[in-house]
């Protein structure tokens, strides 16, 4: 057994299941996922409980977070992206000139892809188109074909009952209906009465089939001879399902009458299995005549469609195979690269063990440049210490011997100022001349 708990992504769609974890969750929360598109927003519809492990498909994904304020705002901002993207969407396939019913547009939760569905007669080819969707999105565009019968799923409406289409509110799969579930419930085959809004027969003929079999199974069928248990014999004339009532027509006294009776108070024998083989063969006439008035396709165009197809899938195969012989040579030249790629590598890893250890002596170098710019930096400290002392020194020393000399400057001055005017008291040469020549 294994905990799960079931989460689905869109209405009434299809319930997948995944590992809670640690996490608290409770129907009607929101949670994170990751599926095989991406990470998605789904609701939990179904609360923890414990399974059979072959009923879940392994691995089973685990739930990535319960969901957040920021994450329902994220959901709330993807619904409105989505609306704008229909309509984009819409005007390049007018542009593109395109058959083809545009359905919903669908974003992911991460919006790594954008999903347009849609609906067409045949095959259409909107590579164009994917290219034009992928420039205006920037991410990757999936358009995908779907039925008329999904189209009505998503796109809902209100069936011949009155009531929402049930394939829109609560049929998570689309169940197998025939013509034989009209016939057992004793509708009318008329197409019109028992087909849905998509054309198809209607989905609820299904609810009640198993009720209908089971009440068959006590009533004869229209024409058969039944005995009473008042005695009387006679044929079934109809049969009322729901109230187990059954009308038969009784000859008394050479005139027939009607009589009602309930199904226990019948005897009757119940029909062979080669007369049931009949009745079916008779259900496929009136399947056949009631698909050609709905207007579905001819089977003789589906049998040449599909042998054309299988024609094409043989094509296919060759190419495949031609395509593999292709792929293979690829294969042994990216062998031959890749064995270049690895003594590359095994070069480039010796080289950065080299760049490695230079980067080390590098690192030892700075290392040692730090060591020796602190001492130089202590030495200019102590330099410009001693230039301080020296010129305190110097101060000290020097200014009493410049006053001294400024003085002694002074009285040299002095001196040849009066050396000067005793120069100017002695005669001149020409005096002293003359003077002798007197004498």
């Amino acid at each position: 057994m294994i905990k799960v708990i079931g989460v689905r992504f869109r209405t009434a769609g299809k319930i997948y299941f995944f590992d809670p974890l640690q996490f608290q969750v409770k129907r009607g929360d929101h949670v994170i996922v990751e599926t095989a598109r991406g990470v998605e927003y789904g609701t939990v519809v179904c609360a923890p409980k414990e399974v059979e492990e072959d009923k879940v498909f392994q691995p089973l994904k685990a739930v990535l977070r319960v969901a957040t304020e920021r994450d329902d705002e994220q959901e709330r901002a993807n619904k409105k992206k989505e609306k704008e993207a229909f309509h984009i969407c819409l005007e390049k396939i007018r542009k593109h000139n395109l058959e083809m019913k545009l359905i919903d547009a669908e974003y992911t939760f991460d919006n790594n892809k954008v999903l347009f569905y849609f609906t067409a007669d045949g095959r259409i080819d909107f590579r164009e188109l994917v290219k034009d969707l992928a420039s205006v999105f920037k991410t990757r565009i999936e358009l995908r074909q779907i039925g008329v019968r999904d189209e009505t799923k998503i796109l809902g409406g209100m069936g011949s009952c009155g009531r929402p289409l049930c394939c829109h509110t609560h049929l998570s799969e689309f169940i197998p209906v025939s013509i034989k579930m009209a016939k057992e419930q004793n509708l009318s085959l008329n197409p019109t009465k028992i087909s849905g809004v998509c054309g198809r027969l209607m989905c609820c003929l299904k609810h009640e089939e198993e009720t209908y079999e089971e009440l068959n199974r006590n009533l004869p069928h229209v024409g058969d001879f039944v005995h009473c248990d008042d005695g009387a014999k006679g044929e079934v004339q109809s049969v009322n399902v729901l109230r187990q009532l059954v009308k038969v027509v009784i000859e008394v006294d050479d005139e027939k009458e009607i009589r009602e009776y309930k199904a226990e108070q019948l005897h009757f024998k119940r029909k062979h299995k080669k007369e049931k083989l009949e009745v079916h063969d008779k259900e496929l006439e009136q399947l056949e005549e009631l698909e050609k008035q709905v207007d579905f396709p001819d089977l003789d165009g589906t049998l040449r469609e599909l042998k054309s197809g299988t024609a094409q899938l043989d094509d296919g195969a060759r190419q495949l195979a031609e395509a593999t012989e292709t792929l293979r040579g690829k294969m042994n030249e990216f062998a031959a690269q890749y064995n270049t790629f690895d003594a590359g590598v095994d070069a480039a890893y010796a080289g950065s063990k080299e760049v490695k250890g230079g980067a080390q002596q590098l690192s030892e170098g700075a290392q040692n440049l730090t060591t020796g710019l602190a001492a130089l930096k202590n030495g200019a400290a102590q330099l410009d210490a001693g230039t301080n002392a020296l010129k305190s020194q110097l101060d000290q020393s020097l200014l009493p011997g410049l006053t001294a000399a400024g003085t002694l400057q002074q009285k040299l001055n002095e001196e040849m100022q009066n050396a000067q005017q005793a120069l100017n008291g002695v005669p001149e040469t020409s005096d002293l001349q003359a003077a002798v020549g007197a004498v």
